[in-house]
């Protein structure tokens, strides 16, 4: 699968571990779950590199109702200057290996 290309809006998920995410689109959404029995890992966690701005790092999409959650790490959201309610564009691939 080629990089895939989204928008989104940094939102906050408070739960036993807080984490801040980005909702990936629908249409990759849907490209994500054609090939995410081959690349999914526990609990439908599926291994990706994504970017926004000049920031890249790894991680593991997130199923969540139809679509998936992209986890965007504090240190991104530091070097990006980030805040509650931003919208990212996001380029992203999937990966072959589980983040570190």
């Amino acid at each position: 699968m080629d990089e895939l290309r989204f928008s989104g809006e940094l939102w906050y998920w408070r739960g036993p571990a807080p984490f801040h995410f980005v909702t990936v689109a629908p249409e990759q959404s849907e490209d994500i779950a054609a090939v995410a029995g081959e690349v999914s890992y526990g609990w439908g966690c599926i291994p990706v590199t994504a970017r926004t701005g000049t920031t890249e790092w790894t991680t593991s999409l997130f199923p969540r109702e139809d679509g998936y959650a992209l986890p965007v790490k504090k240190a991104v959201r530091d070097a990006e200057d980030l805040a509650l309610g931003d919208v990212l564009d996001v380029r992203m691939r999937l990966s072959p290996t589980r983040p570190s």
